[in-house]
């Protein structure tokens, strides 16, 4: 009867222990998610000051209701599962970042193009999952918006188009098509 009462009291530390490592884990976990979604994190790589440069000029970061919406807002899901894909994604942004790929204002302009229609892609295939986290159909008021909004609007709902198809460059400059040049 001994024996067991000190493996019990082991297996019973050891299941605490574990238990404390879980939650230290889970909180370093969280804690980085969040980080990891700032405007300030995401503009700390060189070659994303082009676009922090160019968000600060729309509406989405300054107007008169004083709602900023950062790079996560338009780039990351709310959802914890494509949250985590995004970010695995988003290892490629560091590689490139590292790899000097997009390091120069000449070859940031130089893969614009491609880059913008990857998040395009993203955003249409999510039905602008991340835009309608702030903005949805069946929550506008098309009386309140101005003519041309509302029948652009209805017209979208529709035909069952998403944000992307008429908003493409809304929060950064859009691209020249290359094969248009």
């Amino acid at each position: 009867m001994s024996e067991k009462e000190p493996r019990s009291s082991k297996g019973f530390i050891w299941g605490i222990f574990l238990f404390i490592c879980g939650i230290v884990f889970a909180g370093i976990f969280s804690v980085t998610l969040k980080y990891t979604n700032t405007t300030e994190f995401c503009a700390s790589c060189h070659s994303m000051q082009t676009n922090l440069k160019e968000l600060k000029e729309t509406v989405h970061y300054k107007n008169a209701s004083g709602v900023t919406a950062g790079c996560a807002d338009c780039h990351v899901p709310h959802s914890l599962v494509p949250k985590l894909w995004a970010k695995v994604m988003a290892a490629k942004d560091v590689y490139h970042e590292i790899m000097g790929t997009i390091n120069t204002d000449e070859k940031y302009e130089a893969h614009r193009w491609d880059m913008a229609n990857r998040v395009w892609a993203k955003m249409k295939a999510t039905d602008s999952r991340e835009c309608r986290e702030c903005h949805s159909f069946d929550d506008m008021d098309f009386d309140e918006q101005d003519s041309s909004a509302s029948k652009k609007h209805q017209k979208a709902v529709a035909e069952g188009k998403t944000c992307i198809d008429c908003h493409k460059g809304i929060a950064h400059e859009e691209p020249e098509d290359p094969s248009e040049e």
